[in-house]
């Protein structure tokens, strides 16, 4: 039936059973035949016949609708059946955004691997945009990121959390007793990013006119260097994806971030090709999600 079903698909996609025809390399005769079989298989007409001319019936119209997300599936299914019969290890490539400071993502890793352990997960780690690359290219299967443009329908769309934004900053600094503080109160103390080399320019922009950050930028290569320059009251740095009450001992404390009377907020979300839904990756982006419920 499947192959049926790519005949008729073809049909439809031309608007030609002679255009179909040639395009499936079979006879324009073979290819009526196949339909014709396929409407008595499924027990009702896909087309209404009119000389050498035809039309979607109500139920072709909508059994051709559905068949495209049937045989996208099934092609996905089979790519992913091939891989593990080929491959001894498969691997399974995660980008993991490097300023993010949750604990959700270790926390599925551990369920993944107890699950799966034969699988091997390779984590790319990077900036907003770095990701971004990286799942474009299809450099990685999947990536946990935050949302800074529109939802492309090229991608799946997982919103997992939708995150409170705090500074870090050392306790002995006064800001540390404030319940709250906007970016405009900041203005006079240095902006603790992390990025690499290549994306400084990048994260400067965006929390300059997004977030509102007025102040100098100093950029650490990673969490913990971040916040050692914050024990060091270097600076502040800002954080989404916890809770106020993490812990820290006396070193380090968290204020919310404030604007216009609310705390400021930013999705995060588990990205992935809509070509490349596979088993491995919708198993962890669901194992993801429950972590962060």
């Amino acid at each position: 039936m499947i192959r049926q079903i790519r005949y008729f698909q073809a049909v439809v996609r031309n608007n030609s059973f002679s255009e179909a025809a040639e395009e499936c390399h079979i006879s324009q005769s073979a290819i009526s035949q196949q339909i014709q079989a396929l409407e008595r298989e499924l027990g009702f007409s896909l087309l209404e016949r009119k000389n050498r001319k035809f039309t979607l019936t109500l139920s072709g119209e909508y059994f051709y609708q559905k068949s495209l997300v049937l045989i996208a599936d099934y092609e996905r299914m089979c790519r992913e059946a091939g891989k593990l019969a080929k491959d001894d290890k498969v691997t399974l490539s995660i980008g993991y955004l490097r300023c993010y400071t949750g604990q959700e993502f270790y926390l599925a890793l551990e369920e993944f691997y107890a699950k799966y352990p034969d699988v091997t997960v390779k984590i790319e780690y990077g900036n907003h945009e770095e990701l971004y690359e990286l799942l474009r290219t299809g450099s990685v299967d999947l990536v946990l990121n935050d949302q800074r443009r529109a939802f492309s329908d090229e991608y799946v769309n997982l919103i997992l959390t939708v995150g409170s934004e705090y500074i870090e900053i050392s306790s002995r600094n006064p800001i540390a007793d404030l319940t709250s503080i906007t970016p405009q109160e900041l203005k006079n103390i240095p902006c603790i990013l992390v990025a690499s080399k290549e994306q400084r320019e990048t994260e400067q922009e965006y929390y300059q006119d997004v977030i509102g950050f007025l102040g100098d930028f100093i950029y650490a290569e990673n969490l913990e260097e971040a916040r050692l320059l914050v024990i060091g009251g270097q600076g502040f740095m800002p954080v989404v994806g916890a809770k106020q009450t993490e812990n820290f001992g006396f070193a380090i404390s968290r204020v919310p971030l404030f604007r216009g009377g609310t705390q400021i907020t930013r999705n995060y979300c588990a990205f992935w090709k809509k070509e490349n839904s596979g088993y491995y990756v919708e198993e962890f982006a669901d194992m993801l999600k429950r972590k962060f419920e």
